[in-house]
């Protein structure tokens, strides 16, 4: 079964994995690794997951806005995903998404300061 790794501890995150999780709950297992015990799985660390959201598909990782894209499509948001992954979008997108990663840091409950 696939894994989605997210970071529970940050509110954006826990939002949308709240939002879509009934929809992904059929296809992935949904891991919170801000939780203690978790040290990372299948040779990268809790420290680099927390870093960007990972998900584990076969034998594999997908990264930051790839893994994004695969669990949006999932959830049945493929008109956006088709998108998103037109070139220039895709660009900017994967932009976008490295940005808010480096700053999610700032977001405390509902608040975010990015």
């Amino acid at each position: 079964m696939q894994k989605l790794f997210f970071d529970g501890s940050c509110a954006l995150c826990r939002r949308e994995i709240n939002w879509l999780g009934p929809k992904l709950k059929p296809h992935l297992e949904l891991v919170d690794i801000s939780k203690d015990g978790f040290t990372g799985f299948a040779g990268v660390s809790k420290t680099a997951m927390m870093q960007q959201i990972h998900l584990w598909q076969d034998d594999h990782f997908l990264i930051g806005i790839d893994a994004t894209l695969h669990y949006w499509q999932l959830a049945g948001h493929n008109w956006l995903v088709r998108l998103l992954r037109l070139a220039p979008c895709y660009w900017l997108a994967k932009k976008a998404y490295a940005y808010w990663a480096t700053k999610r840091s700032n977001c405390s409950n509902n608040d975010c300061a990015i």
